[in-house]
């Protein structure tokens, strides 16, 4: 394990050997570079501190919403403004896949947010 003899002098953090960034110390004490593999003690790591905050929800996250009957929350994607061809509703959800070839376009799924009537489209 080394401590002061090193190539070169790099930030807290970076191997002083090989300049590559630095592991999080093992439960030993140490620290091995990921590149050159040499070890090196915690004073590696200067006077770095880390911490962690762990942010947990409150009881008044999870309100329970009522739906709307023209409610777009079960959408099956993305909405756009295109017109149902069976109810004439204006509002559409899409998705997209690449069915066929890589050098062709790819199919677009569109379905009503009310009637959930589906067409697809070929770009």
């Amino acid at each position: 394990m080394s401590s002061n003899n090193s190539s070169f002098i790099t930030v807290p953090g970076f191997c002083p050997d090989c300049g590559s960034i630095l592991p999080l110390l093992s439960e030993s004490g140490t620290v091995a570079c990921y590149t050159c593999k040499r070890e090196w003690n915690s004073e590696v790591f200067g006077d770095m501190q880390m911490t962690h905050t762990l942010s947990f929800n409150t009881k008044h996250t999870y309100a329970y919403i009522k739906k709307d009957e023209d409610s777009d929350d079960d959408a099956d994607g993305p909405i756009v403004e295109r017109q149902c061809p069976q109810c004439r509703n204006d509002r559409m959800s899409y998705a997209t896949l690449q069915l066929r070839s890589a050098d062709e376009g790819q199919t677009v799924f569109y379905t009503c947010t009310k009637c959930k009537f589906k067409e697809t489209e070929n770009s």
